[in-house]
Parts: structure tokens; C-alpha cells; sequence
């Protein structure tokens, strides 16, 4: 029996003993496709040599410096690089760099709070954020996380947030229903929210960019961000856009809020920004917020001891290095209209998917028990669960999730490959994914 606290008790998974480009092996010599880059991590795949190299190198220099007394070159280096590639309104910002995505939440929400102390606005003490959001495991980020069922063991423990309806097409837009309706329809929403609340009260508006873990790879309507920034500087509410599993890289731009037209207050990212090569997470800063913290106590009133980590911040910055040496973001966007065209190829009439979304290389096949009614399986079923079992016993690393529907049930399978795959390696994955959900569901996918 291992003593290793697993995510289920009675199963020890595969003992994984190496990875390759796009593959892992397991100590029995069985090859994985690594589909889904664990959580959307593995970017780059595994053993890239260059980010390897980067982390010996580091370590062979210095292993560790706690921030309360050094600051180490890869995180000065790392942060500007991050700076740089943020969008308008970062060039005098500043970046934070922790353990995990969670953590970088967790950071993002307390520098949000700092950020109106600093300026003297202490009644504002409240967060909004959506319906079937997940932005993380700490009890900070669960408490502005709206999927119901990895609240609900914990929901003594955390903090009050408001949530307003998710910008969710498949879901929640209706069928005759424009673009430009659905969004006035969700700004209504969240300003009786906020006024209800109190305009004054409020601290910040929380959204993932594209939606990851709940909802899956789900990309907002045309104007949505645009109107979330809009209201959020009519109220004086900060704004922050949570890039964890969608940013660096994984939509065709470093962030996926490029391509909303829109500058947030603060980004978190992680997942991809180390690659799996080392655990980092990051909260981007713009200088809006900065600018109050220099002007008033010129101290962050947060941290951890393992900020700024030189190995983790070595490895991501080598990740990028690589993204802009190799010029790997147009690829994710081509290689990524070729993963889309697979997919609706083969599951665009089948019966028990009801939505194909995505962008970039993030993209996610919804699973119902009737195509026409969006019916979803009961989460008792665990469609998903038995599609990732069934995809692994064939070789296929996908990630599994439930609450697409209505933040319990509703499955879907999301794949993000890394942006190294190639065109031939898109095919096999969806040829295995086909025919893990048909050996799941009994049905055949017939291509449009």
C-alpha cells in the first residue's frame, strides 16, 4: 500500500518514469500521449533540454535566497519579461512570484484589498465573481470559485463573495439571442449585483479569461470583457482577469486577454508560465495598483517563503525564451485551427456531444445524455471520470471535470495538448479520444 496521500485511496496510479516531447512513460515501458499536459501544464513537453539546462545551471549557482533579503537575477529577469509582453497599463507594474496558481489567487485577492487600504477606501471588503468559476484550492481562491461541488466540504470555512452569471453561451445564452443581447443581458446582472452589494463596497471583479476546469475552454461573447472593464472603472472596482490555465501561450497570445481588446488590473498566471519544470504561479500587476502601493506604504502585505524561487523562476523564464525563440504562439493558433477542424469533424454530430469549444490550443468537448435538450448525465454517472479511465487504458492523457451545467453536474473533456505537437500527433489523439468515448458511451461518431 503507498503511503503516498493520493487522490483516491484504493488506487495508486501508474508509476510514471519519464517523459518525451508530447509522451510519458510509465515503469512498465507503456507510452501516454500527454493530451491535456496533465492540467494544461506541460507546454512545452516534457524533458525540453533548454528549460532543463536553465534550471541545472541556476541551481549550480544558487539554490534559494529568502525575498526578505536578496532579490536573485532570474526573477528580475522574469518579471520584466512579463511586464513587457502585458498588455497597456503594465509598463510601470510589477510581478509576484509564488508556488502555484492558487497561491498566485490567493495573492492577487489580498493586492487587491491592499491596493483601495493604501488609497484609504477600507470599506471596500468585497469580491464578485461568477457562477461555475474555479480559480483555485487555497480558501481564499475556493471562496470566489463558483463550482458548487468543491465548495461544498468547505463552505464553513470561507468567505462571503457575491456571483453573477457566467458568460456561457452553450449554457446560458438563448437560442435566438444575439451576441450584443447576451452581454447587456450579463452587464444588467452585474450591476444589480454591485448595487445591491454597495458600488462602494466592492473591491474587485473576478473572470478567467477562458473558462478551464468548471466549464471547460469556454471563451467569452464578443464585448463581454470590454464591458466588464467598463464597469468596473465606473465603480472604481478592480479588475482581475485569472490566466492560470489559459494564459502563457495557451490561446495563441502570452495572455489570452490580448485578444479582448482589454486591460485588466492584475493577470494570474501559472500552469503553463513553468511548464511543469518547476511549480511557479504569478500575479501581474499593472500601475494602477502599484503606483497606490508605492505612493502610500511602499510594502507588499503579503508572502510566502518560497516567493521568487531562483530554479522555478529560471525554468519559466527559459519557457518563454523558448515560446519567443522558437516562435511557438502563431503555431499554438495554427495547430490549434487544426485541432478545432479534428474535432468537429469527428464529434460535430455525435450524439453525446453537445458543444465543441475552445481557442488556441485549449479546447473542450462537452458531454450529454441528448444532444438536442443539452440534458446533461447525472453526476452520479461520471462520464467524465470513466472517459479519462477509458483514454488512459488506450495510451491518452485527457483532463476530466463535472459541473458544466450547472456547477455539479454536466461533463466535459478538455484537451490541451503541448504547443510542440504536430499535425500527425493531433490526428492520434482525436482518433483515441473517438474511440475512448465510444467504448464509454456506446455510440459511434460519424464526421459531418
Amino acid at each position: 500500500m503507498s503511503a503516498v496521500l493520493h487522490r483516491v485511496l484504493d488506487h495508486t496510479p501508474p508509476l510514471a518514469v519519464r517523459g518525451e516531447g508530447i509522451c510519458l512513460f510509465d515503469e512498465a515501458g507503456k507510452q501516454y500521449i500527454d493530451a491535456s499536459g496533465g492540467a494544461a501544464v506541460s507546454c512545452l513537453g516534457h524533458n525540453h533540454p533548454k528549460v532543463v539546462e536553465a534550471i541545472v545551471k541556476q541551481l549550480e549557482t544558487l539554490d534559494y535566497a529568502h525575498t526578505a533579503y536578496f532579490t536573485n537575477e532570474a526573477s528580475e529577469r522574469l518579471a520584466q519579461k512579463l511586464i513587457d509582453l502585458a498588455p497597456p497599463g503594465f509598463g510601470a507594474g510589477a510581478a509576484a512570484f509564488f508556488g502555484s496558481g492558487s497561491e498566485a489567487v490567493e495573492g492577487a485577492l489580498k493586492l487587491a484589498r491592499q491596493y483601495h487600504v493604501e488609497r484609504g477606501d477600507k470599506k471596500r471588503t468585497k469580491f464578485i465573481a461568477r457562477r461555475m468559476s474555479y480559480h483555485g484550492n487555497t480558501l481564499g481562491a475556493l471562496s470566489v470559485s463558483g463550482h458548487k461541488a468543491r465548495r461544498e466540504g468547505y463552505e464553513p470555512f470561507l468567505f462571503e463573495a457575491a456571483f453573477v452569471a457566467p458568460c456561457h453561451r452553450y449554457r446560458f445564452q438563448n437560442e435566438a439571442e444575439s451576441d450584443q443581447a447576451f452581454v447587456e443581458r450579463l452587464e444588467q446582472d452585474l450591476r444589480q449585483t454591485i448595487d445591491a452589494l454597495g458600488p462602494d463596497t466592492v473591491c474587485a471583479f473576478i473572470a478567467e479569461t477562458v473558462s478551464g476546469a468548471t466549464l471547460g475552454a469556454s471563451p467569452a461573447a464578443p464585448g463581454y470583457f470590454n464591458m466588464v472593464r467598463r464597469v468596473c472603472d465606473e465603480f472604481g472596482i478592480l479588475f482581475i482577469a485569472d490566466e492560470v490555465m489559459c494564459g502563457a501561450g495557451r490561446c495563441g497570445t502570452y495572455y489570452a486577454i490580448e485578444d479582448e481588446g482589454v486591460a485588466p488590473d492584475i493577470i494570474t498566471i501559472a500552469k503553463g508560465l513553468g511548464a511543469g519544470f518547476q511549480p511557479i504561479g504569478a500575479i501581474v500587476a499593472g500601475e494602477t495598483v502599484i503606483s497606490a502601493i508605492r505612493a502610500g506604504s511602499g510594502r507588499l502585505a503579503h508572502g510566502h517563503t518560497y516567493m521568487s524561487h531562483p530554479a522555478a523562476c529560471a525554468a519559466a523564464l527559459a519557457v518563454i525564451e523558448e515560446l519567443q525563440s522558437a516562435a511557438l504562439l502563431p503555431t499554438v493558433r495554427k495547430r490549434g485551427d487544426y485541432l478545432e477542424t479534428l474535432l468537429r469533424a469527428r464529434f460535430g454530430k455525435h450524439p453525446h456531444v453537445g458543444d465543441i469549444r475552445g481557442r488556441g490550443l485549449l479546447w473542450a468537448l462537452e458531454i450529454v445524455s441528448d444532444r438536442r435538450s443539452k440534458l446533461p448525465f447525472s453526476r452520479a454517472a461520471a462520464m467524465s471520470a470513466a472517459i479519462k479511465s477509458e483514454a488512459q487504458e488506450r495510451g491518452l492523457i485527457c483532463y476530466p471535470s463535472q459541473g458544466a451545467a450547472d456547477g455539479v453536474s454536466g461533463d466535459h473533456v478538455l484537451i490541451a495538448p503541448p504547443y510542440i505537437v504536430a499535425d500527425h500527433e493531433l490526428e492520434e489523439i482525436v482518433d483515441r479520444l473517438a474511440a475512448s468515448i465510444d467504448s464509454v458511451l456506446g455510440a459511434q461518431s460519424k464526421a459531418i
